[in-house]
C-alpha cells in the first residue's frame, strides 16, 4: 500500500489569505535541480559520466511466484545481461530481509540502478523505491518488472513458459533502466482550508473533524436544514437512541464550532484547480461566493428509490416504503395495524436496479421488532378501526406528491394469531443480508419474536392485490411448493438507496468518476476505498454507495483524517512523472487540454501547453494524443518505452 504521509507535530498557522499557487511550466530538461532550501540525497551519475551498474533481485514470493518459475535460473541468466552488475533471489523481497539486501547491495555493490521482479507494483513500488532512497539513490532510477500477474499466475501450468516470460521482462526492464535519470519531485503549497458538499451525517462528521484538527472548513448543505437522510427516520437499528436524539448533538456542535462555516440552501457552483490549491464558487439563494480551498470531501448522500408501479404502489393507499413507514413512526400517525408484510427487494438486484442496498434487510427487521415492542401502544385501547393517515414525505424527494392515504387495520389474519396474541409480522425476501455479528444478532432476535420469513424467488415474485379494502399478498412458498395468501392491512416495500440525479452534474464539476449505479468511483475499493483518483479529494457516505449510519460516520472520520494530512504538512510533493511540454516543438493546438482527464494541462500567455504538476497524474494521454509529439512522460520516455520493446521483439525473433 501507498505509505501515508505523515502529520506533523505542530500545526500549520493558517493565514487569512491563501497562498498563491504558482503555475508549473514544465521545461524539457535533462535532470531538474534540487531545492536550496531542501537536502536531496546523492544520486549516481547518469550514463553519459559512469559506467552503468544494475542491480535486479527476483522475488519467490512463497510459491506465487517460485513455485510456477524456475527463479535460480532467471536469477543466473540476468547476470548475463548487459550492465547488470549484480542479482540476486529473496523469498520474500517486501520482508525485512529483503530490503535489508536492496540497501546493501546498494552500498557495496555501488548499484546505480535497481530493479525488483516480484508482485503488483501499486502496493509494493512505493515500499522499495522508500529503500533506494534510504541508501541515497534516486527513487525514480527504480524500476519494477511484474512477474507475479504477468507471468506466474497466468501461466500456471506452463512452468518452461513461464520462466521464459520472467527472463523477457526483466530483460525489458533492464534495458529501460539503463536510460532513466535522476528526477526531482516538485512541492506545491497547500491552503489550510477545506470544503464538504453535504450535511448528512458522514458530511457532518467530516467537517466537525476537519475542524477539531484547527482547520477552516465550508459546509455546503443545499437543503435549508442540516441532517441530511436521517432526518426521516425513526430509530437506529443498534443503539437505545432515537435518530434524532442521535443526529442532533452533531448538528449543534457542527452550528457552534468557530472553524466550521455553513451554507444552507447552497450548492457548488463552479471548481477548478488541483490538490491544495482548488478555486470554487459557492452560490446560496442567488448570491455567489469565491472560496479557495485545500482539499474537498464529497458526502452528498443518496435519495430512496420511489417504486411507482411495483406491488401496488400508488395504487393502493395502505401501501408504503420503509422511509414512509419510518416517517409515520416518527410523527406518531402510524395506524393500528396487526398484519404487516415486509417485502424485500422492491426495485433492486435485477429489477430494476443491478445492485444490492445492503441496508435494506437490517431496516426491515428493525421496523419489524418495532411493532412487535409497540404492539399495545400502536393498537390502543379500541382495537382495530379505520384510520386516516397523512404519509406525504417533502424530505425525501421532490418528485413526490401529497396525497390522503386510508389505511385499514381490520382483516382477517393470517396464518392465525400468534400464541402471544400479538401481531402477524411476515418478511418476504430473496435472502436475508443483516452483514456483521451485532446484525446477526438482531436477526435472531426478530426470529424469537416470531417474526415469520418467507423466501421468495425471481421466478416467483409476491403479488400485491385488493380485495375489498383488503390487502392481499398472494405469494410461491418455496419450501412447500404450493401458492398462499397472506391477508395484511400494511405492505411497506423495502426500496434502494439510490445516486442523487444531480450526482453526475457534480462529477463533472470535480472531474471524479462515477459508477454504473450513479455513485461516487472510489479510486480502488481496497486500497483507497476514500479516496478519488484525483487527488485532495476524498467521498464518504452513501455518495459511494448504500451505507448505514455507523459507516458513515466512519468513513467521515476517514476523510477528514486523509484531507488532514495536506494541509497540516502545508504542501505536497508531486510526483515526479508528469507530462512534459517542449515548447520549442509545441503549437498550441489545444488538442492535450481537451483530452486530459484531470485538467492538468491548459494553454498559456505565449499559447503553448504547459503543465500543472500538482494535478498531473502521468497518465499519458495527452503525449498519445498530440499530433506534434511535443509531449513526453518523464520517466516514461518514448526512448524508454521503445527500447523495452525492442529487447522483447529481439527475445522473439
Amino acid at each position: 500500500m501507498e505509505p501515508e504521509e505523515q502529520t506533523p507535530e505542530t500545526p500549520i498557522e493558517q493565514e487569512e489569505q491563501a497562498p498563491q499557487t504558482p503555475v508549473v511550466q514544465q521545461e524539457p530538461i535533462a535532470e531538474p535541480p534540487v531545492e536550496p532550501d531542501e537536502e536531496a540525497p546523492e544520486t549516481p551519475p547518469t550514463p553519459d559520466s559512469e559506467e552503468l551498474r544494475i542491480g535486479v533481485f527476483v522475488c519467490h514470493c512463497g510459491t506465487n511466484i517460485g513455485g510456477f518459475v524456475d527463479v535460480p535460473a532467471v536469477v543466473e541468466y540476468v547476470k548475463t545481461l548487459p550492465n547488470v552488475a549484480f542479482a540476486r533471489d529473496n523469498l520474500y523481497t517486501c520482508a525485512e530481509d529483503g530490503l535489508t539486501a536492496i540497501r546493501d547491495a546498494i552500498k557495496e555493490h555501488k548499484l546505480n540502478r535497481v530493479i525488483v521482479a516480484s508482485c503488483t507494483p501499486r502496493t509494493h513500488a512505493p515500499l522499495f523505491q522508500g529503500v533506494c532512497e534510504e541508501a541515497g539513490l534516486n527513487k525514480y532510477l527504480f524500476e519494477f518488472a511484474n512477474i507475479r500477474e504477468q507471468c506466474s499466475w497466468v501461466h500456471m501450468k506452463e512452468k518452461e513458459d513461464a520462466t521464459r516470460k520472467a527472463k523477457d521482462l526483466i530483460k525489458s526492464s533492464v534495458s529501460k533502466a539503463a536510460l532513466l535519470v535522476p528526477q526531482e519531485e516538485m512541492k506545491v503549497d497547500v491552503v489550510p482550508r477545506s470544503l464538504v458538499i453535504g450535511g448528512g451525517v458522514a458530511g457532518l462528521s467530516a467537517a466537525l473533524s476537519v475542524a477539531r484538527q484547527g482547520f477552516d472548513v465550508h459546509l455546503v448543505e443545499k437543503e435549508g436544514v442540516l441532517g441530511g437522510f436521517t432526518r426521516n427516520l425513526n430509530s437506529l437499528s443498534l443503539g437505545d437512541k432515537s435518530a434524532e436524539d442521535t443526529i442532533k448533538p452533531l448538528i449543534e456542535h457542527v452550528q457552534a464550532h468557530e472553524n466550521i462555516t455553513v451554507h444552507l440552501n447552497s450548492q457548488v457552483e463552479s471548481v477548478s484547480g488541483f490538490i491544495g490549491n482548488f478555486d470554487t464558487t459557492i452560490v446560496t439563494n442567488g448570491s455567489s461566493k469565491e472560496v479557495k480551498v485545500g482539499t474537498i470531501i464529497v458526502a452528498t448522500g443518496a435519495l430512496e428509490y420511489i417504486p411507482e408501479g411495483l406491488y401496488g404502489y400508488g395504487m393502493y393507499d395502505n401501501v408504503v416504503t420503509l422511509t414512509e413507514f419510518e416517517i409515520l413512526c416518527k410523527s406518531g400517525k402510524l395506524p393500528k395495524i396487526k398484519n404487516v408484510a415486509f417485502i424485500q427487494c422492491v426495485g433492486s438486484r435485477g429489477q430494476d436496479k443491478s445492485y444490492c442496498s445492503r441496508i435494506c434487510c437490517v431496516i426491515s427487521i428493525k421496523n419489524a421488532l418495532y411493532i412487535t415492542e409497540n404492539f399495545a401502544e400502536i393498537m390502543g385501547e379500541e382495537g382495530a378501526e379505520r384510520v386516516e393517515v397523512d404519509v406525504s414525505v417533502p424530505e425525501i424527494s421532490s418528485r413526490r406528491r401529497r396525497r390522503r392515504r386510508m389505511v385499514s387495520a381490520e382483516g382477517e389474519a393470517a396464518p392465525g394469531p400468534a400464541p402471544t396474541g400479538g401481531p402477524e409480522i411476515t418478511i418476504f425476501n430473496r435472502d436475508v443480508t443483516t452483514y456483521g455479528a451485532d446484525h446477526e444478532v438482531y436477526y435472531n432476535k426478530a426470529r424469537e419474536k416470531r417474526i415469520r420469513f418467507v423466501r421468495y424467488t425471481t421466478d416467483n415474485l409476491p403479488k400485491v392485490t385488493q380485495e375489498g379494502d383488503k390487502l392481499v399478498v398472494n405469494y410461491y412458498h418455496e419450501t412447500l411448493k404450493t401458492e398462499r395468501k397472506l391477508q395484511a392491512d400494511m405492505v411497506v416495500l423495502a426500496t434502494p438507496l439510490i445516486a442523487p440525479p444531480d450526482a453526475a452534474d457534480l462529477s463533472k464539476k470535480l472531474k471524479i468518476p462515477i459508477g454504473r449505479d450513479g455513485f461516487f468511483l472510489e479510486a480502488h475499493m481496497k486500497l483507497r476505498p476514500i479516496d478519488f483518483a484525483t487527488d485532495g479529494i476524498f467521498v464518504c457516505g452513501t455518495a459511494r454507495g448504500p451505507a448505514d449510519i455507523t459507516e458513515s460516520v466512519a468513513q467521515g472520520l476517514g476523510t477528514a483524517s486523509r484531507a488532514a494530512i495536506p494541509m497540516a504538512r502545508g504542501f505536497i510533493q508531486a510526483e515526479a512523472i508528469l507530462a512534459q511540454v517542449d515548447p520549442e516543438i509545441c503549437t498550441g493546438c489545444g488538442t492535450c487540454e481537451a483530452n486530459c482527464p484531470y485538467g492538468a494541462i491548459r494553454l498559456s500567455d505565449d499559447g503553448v501547453a504547459e503543465v500543472l504538476a500538482a494535478a498531473c497524474k502521468g497518465c499519458g494521454c495527452c503525449g498519445a494524443t498530440c499530433p506534434e509529439k511535443a509531449i513526453q512522460m518523464m520517466n516514461y520516455t518514448d526512448d524508454q518505452l521503445l527500447a523495452q520493446g525492442r529487447s522483447i521483439l529481439q527475445g522473439a525473433m
